[in-house]
């Protein structure tokens, strides 16, 4: 499909800088732009690239004044990330959507399925579990037995979903995810053994939730890990059992939770960030990429880093005198010879 400036910008609510007939038929990022794509520009450190762009037309925000000409057509608004985002979000809604169950697909003749559902090639759907309408559920899912999807939710190829677990309603998950492997539960025995807790409780994740790819997600030991409306978790994420994640809370790529934490509503929490077990971390909380947590944080909206994690100022200065640190052992180990000789010659006898 081929669209106008003119037709981008009305749509939103743009300012034309440039000929509004161009016309785009693809995106591309501004430093690798082409003839016929559209581009944008948000942040200031790719600035340069806008003046030898090829990108046909590029979105700016309102504010920006170029330093030199420019060979694009710019459509001004408000903030040009988000409505790139807008862009994009219609161009996938204009995307054909997937419907109907294949043939080579395995459903248990207790299970429900719901209208306009799409189920694909190798999928197993196990007894007494349920499909909302509109879902779509690619090739080579397991859904187990009384396993209940919300309408419009999205399982990619590979994911596999334990019995008993609830998903919500638009959810996304990427394919690899696991949800409802047993918790890491094991009780010590004489001599070196382990005995196996059983893990009887289940997952719940409720609407609009994102899961990337190969993350993981316990079932409880009893009662349910719980991930709560709007939570966006990154590839590669390990949540323990009973594990229970607020509203719109936001992790990144390799960060593990260990079992029984709760975490608030509207948290960030950074790539390979750790959590031990059974702290209770307060809503608005920020904790930075590698931090290791090891005490609840019960302050709302606070910013912490390092391992084990403090209040970011003071990691902070922590972190600058730690790279000072071999040329302090050195002023020390002088001023201790230094010391030394003084009192050698005070006191000869010694």
């Amino acid at each position: 499909m081929e669209f106008t400036a003119r037709q981008i910008a009305s749509f939103l609510n743009g300012e034309i800088e440039g000929d509004p007939e161009i016309k785009v038929n693809n995106v591309s990022k501004i430093e690798e732009g082409r003839p016929g794509s559209l581009s944008f520009l948000a942040n200031l450190k790719y600035e340069k690239y806008i003046y030898e762009t090829a990108s046909s037309i590029v979105l700016v925000n309102r504010s920006f004044q170029p330093e030199k000409s420019i060979s694009a057509t710019l459509i001004k608004v408000e903030n040009a990330y988000e409505a790139f985002a807008k862009l994009l979000d219609l161009y996938q809604q204009s995307v054909p959507e997937k419907e109907g169950i294949s043939s080579l697909s395995s459903i248990h003749p207790t299970a429900h399925i719901g209208d306009k559902v799409f189920i694909g090639e190798f999928t197993c759907v196990a007894q007494n579990s349920s499909i909302g309408n509109g879902s779509k559920i690619y090739p080579q899912v397991y859904i187990g037995d009384n396993v209940k999807i919300g309408e419009n939710t999205i399982l990619y190829p590979g994911v596999k979903i334990y019995q008993d677990c609830i998903i919500g309603s638009n959810c996304i998950i990427h394919s690899g995810v696991v949800i409802g492997s047993d918790g890491f539960g094991f009780a010590p025995q004489e001599g070196s053994e382990y005995k196996k807790i059983p893990q009887i409780g289940n997952v719940v994740i409720e609407d609009d939730v994102e899961l990337g790819s190969n993350t993981t997600i316990d079932r409880a030991t009893m009662g349910s890990t719980i991930i709560r409306k709007g939570v966006k978790l990154d590839n590669l994420i390990q949540i323990a059992h009973n594990v229970e994640i607020g509203e719109n809370t936001v992790i990144a790529a390799q960060a593990g939770i260990s079992g029984s934490t709760k975490i608030g509503r509207n948290c960030l929490i950074a790539g390979q960030a750790g959590l031990t077990g059974h702290l209770n971390i307060a809503d608005e909380v920020k904790i930075g990429a590698q931090a290791g947590i090891a005490h609840d944080h019960k302050i709302k909206g606070e910013i912490i880093g390092g391992s084990p994690a403090v209040e970011i100022r003071r990691y902070r200065k922590a972190a600058v005198i730690f790279k000072q640190l071999p040329e302090l052992r050195e002023e020390i180990l002088k001023l201790i010879r230094e010391v030394d000789s003084l009192k050698s010659k005070l006191n000869p006898s010694d």
